[in-house]
């Protein structure tokens, strides 16, 4: 059997720190009687600072934010929203292709695989890169979409079949989410929230047969058909609309011991040294800790990119994984996790090379 590596990862962010011209522009919005409700849950964010590619030009708690969106007016259509994507996108997968040192061996690549669920163009991102860095006019394409903060689980899972069915395959996988695109206009807790938490970045990837990074050992899949419409995401005529519901957390520390068994291939939680857990939120983390009885500070890399990033859907558990590979230690076993749409979860086990 071909044993399969992601050999390293490398990240960006857009430049403009966001977060706090998106609390205060949010802050405005709330009606009296959820004001003491919302500024609970802003302090209990554990969130310091986020990214986006839209530029906070106006003062923070002003009816504005970012030129994009207004309070009071119709928030930017999705056909606005997707010709930002289509600005905006190919800068930062070309910073985080630059910082994954990808000129060296661009000419190795056999197979792209692209994650994504806040933007769709054609031609899209995989001809950028064939064409701006010199990728092999012949490399094999395939796109990750529309399957929310779990999708880089999926690609990295598509790059290991590819692998394994071809030894001689090198993959680069790149995943990019540019989520502040998608706010909604609403005096509703629950879209407000939004604001508290969501941001734009990117992650890429080589996996190959190489003998270095993480030996992925396999995957699997969950859905809770139950819990069908706890996190849903449509296309709507002004953006993609997100229900997250408050049940979400609860929900996955009632179903993780069940899961448990599949997830880790029959090894107990407690025998898993790492865990790069997508961080959807303060409370998801707390979900897991409790669902899996991990001890404190198992997800220590989780809470730092919440922290320093927010939540940027489908690459955020890539930008967990890319701090835990700076730390960790050759022989150890870990597990990533990531959830979404369905109620359903995407796991891959793995193994320090």
């Amino acid at each position: 059997m071909v044993e399969v590596f992601l050999n390293r990862i490398a990240t960006a962010v857009p430049r403009h720190e966001v977060h706090g011209a998106f609390r205060a522009f949010a802050a405005g919005q709330v009606t009296a009687r959820d004001r003491a409700l919302f500024a609970r849950m802003d302090a209990r964010a554990e969130i310091a600072r986020r990214w986006s590619v839209l530029e906070p030009s106006e003062p923070e708690g002003s009816g504005t934010l970012c030129g994009f969106y207004r309070a009071g007016a119709a928030f930017p259509t999705t056909r606005a929203r997707m010709a930002r994507y289509e600005a905006e996108a190919p800068a930062l997968a070309d910073a985080a292709l630059a910082r994954l040192g990808f000129a060296a061996e661009a000419s190795r690549v056999t197979h792209l695989v692209v994650a994504t669920c806040t933007g769709f163009v054609a031609p899209f991102l995989d001809r950028h890169l064939v064409e701006r860095h010199g990728v092999p006019r012949g490399v094999e394409r395939t796109l990750v979409g529309f399957m929310g903060c779990q999708a880089a689980i999926n690609a990295l899972k598509t790059a290991w079949h590819i692998v394994r069915s071809d030894p001689g395959a090198r993959v680069l996988v790149v995943s990019l989410e540019l989520c502040t695109l998608h706010l909604q206009g609403s005096s509703a807790l629950e879209q407000l929230l939004c604001f508290l938490l969501f941001a734009d970045g990117c992650a890429a990837a080589i996996v190959s047969a190489e003998p270095a990074g993480l030996r992925m050992e396999g995957f699997s899949s969950v859905m809770l058909p139950e819990a069908a419409e706890m996190i849903t995401w449509r296309i709507g005529d002004d953006g993609f609309d997100m229900t997250l519901s408050g049940l979400v957390p609860i929900t996955l520390a009632h179903a993780l011991p069940d899961w448990e068994k599949g997830m880790l291939d029959g090894l107990p939680a407690a025998e898993v040294d790492l865990w790069a857990v997508h961080p959807g939120g303060r409370s998801i983390l707390d979900a897991v800790e409790h669902g899996l009885a991990l001890h404190q500070g198992a997800l220590a890399e989780s809470r730092a990119v919440l922290r320093d990033h927010g939540n940027m859907s489908s690459a955020t558990v890539m930008f967990v994984l890319a701090a835990m590979m700076r730390r960790a230690q050759a022989g150890q076993r870990g597990c990533a996790l990531a959830f979404g749409p369905g109620l359903s979860a995407e796991a891959m086990r793995f193994r320090v090379a």
